[in-house]
Order: structure tokens, then sequence, then C-alpha cells
């Protein structure tokens, strides 16, 4: 039975709507950010609360995912880098399998020893095929995946990895520059990718501006992810911007 997280998802894709989901880094989270994150998120009108990353040293998901759960009624959703990371807190997952490259532990080793723990939990599967592209400079997550990025400037490889996402099954794709990256992938990725799916498309890594943001749900992106931009001092507010922009590509394609 479809969960109603996925349904979120593809309702944004189908009445042409922006989404918008925060990556929250659970080992660089005090309660006191947090509170300060989700009062932003809360104005920003934020889809999405995404946790996890790819090396985590303190494992503090543990601490943190209950507390985004009673602090808000934003979905909170897990963006896991190894098993470690599945907790039974959230609302869902993130289902990973990294189809851009041929690393067989991230593809489906490590989805075998997950899946009894998530059939036994309450957490929502979201089936996603993650591809990692080149955002101008090496990352944690492609030193942890063991894998190459598509290179930035050919969409085609995204485009073809997507269509053979999609045509495996899986419900989202999720193109990632990965966190700390120079700059996001390209509008013109995004904009082939999104013209060839039928799935809801997320993209993330690398976005530091409300125009970035943009340029990449005017390409086709149907929900963008902000994460280590909002680390920094004036990273919560910067989610103000990027809702003013969000509302005005709402009132334009409506």
């Amino acid at each position: 039975m479809q969960g109603t997280l996925l349904s979120a998802f593809q309702a944004l894709k189908a009445e042409g709507r922006k989404g918008l989901a925060v990556l929250v880094d659970p080992d660089k989270a005090s309660e006191k950010n947090l509170r300060n994150l989700v009062l932003h998120a809360e104005r920003s009108a934020v889809n999405f609360l995404f946790v996890g990353g790819s090396l985590m040293v303190n494992l503090d998901i543990r601490q943190v995912t209950p507390l985004l759960k009673n602090m808000t009624r934003i979905p909170v959703i897990l963006f896991p880098g190894s098993l470690q990371q599945v907790v039974p807190d959230a609302d869902g997952i993130l289902f990973l399998s990294l189809i851009s490259g041929r690393n067989p532990e991230l593809l489906i080793g490590a989805h075998v020893l997950a899946a009894p723990m998530l059939r036994q939990s309450d957490l929502e599967v979201l089936p996603t095929g993650y591809m990692l592209v080149d955002g101008g400079k090496s990352t944690t997550v492609h030193y942890i995946s063991n894998t190459l990025p598509i290179p930035h400037d050919k969409p085609d490889i995204a485009v073809c990895t997507a269509l053979a996402g999609e045509m495996l099954g899986l419900r989202l794709i999720y193109l990632d520059a990965g966190s700390g990256a120079k700059f996001p992938v390209s509008p013109e990725m995004v904009r082939a990718v999104a013209n060839e799916i039928t799935v809801p498309l997320i993209v993330g890594g690398g976005i530091r501006t409300a125009d970035q943001a943009a340029a990449l749900w005017d390409a086709g992106a149907d929900v963008i992810v902000v994460g280590n931009r909002l680390e920094e001092p004036d990273g919560p507010e910067l989610l103000d911007s990027i809702a003013a922009k969000r509302f005005k590509i709402i009132r334009k394609d409506s």
C-alpha cells in the first residue's frame, strides 16, 4: 500500500508545486540550533526534514531524530549513510540505491541487511535512486561510497541512469552533488533528467543561494535540498529567501 510520504512527493510533481527539504547533520546539531532551524523551517513552509549524512562520528541521530519529531509536524525522513543510521523514530526513510556507482554494497548489499529491520519498523520506506554528480570537489560521500560521480557536463549519462532506476521500480530519483560541493548539479542536467522521467526528482548539494534554488526548480526539480549552507551563521535566514523564490515560481506556473 502506498504511504503518505510518497504521495506527498508525487503530489508536488503532479500539481507543479515546488518542494523544499532541509538536511540536518546530527553530529553538528545542538538542541538550541535545532529549535532555531525548525522555527525558520516552519515559517518557510519546508516540506521535509532529511536527517543523516555520509560520515557520522557520534551517531547523534539517535538523539536528534526524536527531538525533531517532538519539535515539529514537518515529516522527518532518514537520509542514511549506513545501517547504523537506521533508527525507528522518524516518519520514513530514503531507501537509497546508489545507481550512479558500481559498488554492490550500496546498490543492494546493505539493503538486504536493513530489510528485516525496516519490515519490523513503522518507517515508510521510499525506494530512491541515488545519483552522485560532480560538484567541483571530492566530497565525503564520494570517498565513503568508493564511487566516481557522474561528470557535471554529461547530462546524457544522468538521463540514462535515472531512466534505468525508474524502470527498475525506484519511486524517487535524487541527484546529489554532495555536502560541501563547490557548485550544485547544473540546471541543464536537471532539465534533461526531469524531461525523461515520470517519478519525482530531488536535487541537492552545493546549493548556497536562493537564485541557485530557483534555477533548479525552474529546470524541473520537484524538491531541492539545502543542508551544509544552513550551518553558517546566516544559514537559517536563507530559507526565507528560498521560500520567497519558490512562491514566485508557483504563482508563475499556476
